[in-house]
């Protein structure tokens, strides 16, 4: 197969952006990263850099992909956040959202509020769950999943790289890709402003990974407030070769 892919990062309506993104594509394998810097701890920004440079490093080492070797990477990940807190004694910490393809085969993960949505036979197979308060008042029954990205709580974590025991991802896998499939990647800057419907319609009504993202890009500028948050996006559609 053959990836299709687009990324983006953007500050918002923020003088700073926190958001770190990567995306390492070599035709039917790749490597792709949302890290968000956590906005209320000083020097969120290289946070999010720490995650993406460790996960690019551990994906150059990699032989195969898998659930232990992309938590073994995410853990690296957290050590090299927590380099940066000790030589910047600050305390930034970060989200992640990583996903790794290899041929049919993917495996994906989540720390904190970021998000992987995979599409596969034209159905939203799967989302993944945020670590945050506001996600388990939503898994209680409390309020809608809709509801998440207004709720006072949505911006408090409970899992987080930069942080000694609660850094452990959400870990998914499938060998089933195939071609017309797709993942997103995104903060929740974005994911807010998009619904799951709206994800996977745009997706439907789109041709290309750029097409796709574009549409989620769009509905955030026309919903935010002023001031809104920092966002990124990868989008990741899967063809055939010609």
């Amino acid at each position: 197969m053959v990836l299709d892919c687009f990324s983006y990062t953007s500050a918002g309506g923020r003088n700073e952006n926190q958001d770190s993104v990567t995306a390492v594509g070599r035709e039917s394998s790749g490597l792709f990263v949302v890290a968000d810097g956590l906005g209320g701890h000083r020097l969120g920004n290289l946070a999010s850099q720490a995650v993406t440079m460790a996960m690019e490093t551990e994906y150059g080492r990699m032989q195969k992909i898998g659930k232990e070797q992309l938590s073994d990477s995410i853990q690296k990940a957290n050590e090299a956040v927590l380099s940066v807190q000790k030589e910047n004694h600050c305390t930034a910490k970060s989200t992640a959202a990583v996903l790794e393809i290899q041929e049919n085969t993917a495996v994906w993960a989540n720390v904190g509020d970021s998000r992987v949505y995979y599409i596969h036979n034209g159905v939203l197979n799967s989302v993944t769950e945020d670590h945050s308060v506001a996600y388990k008042k939503y898994k209680s029954g409390e309020i809608t999943k809709e509801e998440i990205a207004k709720d006072e709580d949505q911006s408090s974590l409970l899992r987080s790289l930069g942080h000694e025991t609660r850094w452990k991802p959400n870990l998914y896998d499938t060998e089933a890709l195939s071609p017309g499939d797709g993942f997103l990647l995104c903060s929740d800057g974005l994911w807010e402003y998009n619904t799951d419907e709206e994800i996977l319609g745009n997706f439907l009504e789109s041709e290309t990974a750029e097409q796709w993202a574009g549409q989620l890009i769009r509905q955030v500028e026309v919903k935010a407030e002023s001031g809104h948050d920092n966002y990124s996006v990868i989008a990741v559609r899967l063809g055939s070769y010609n």
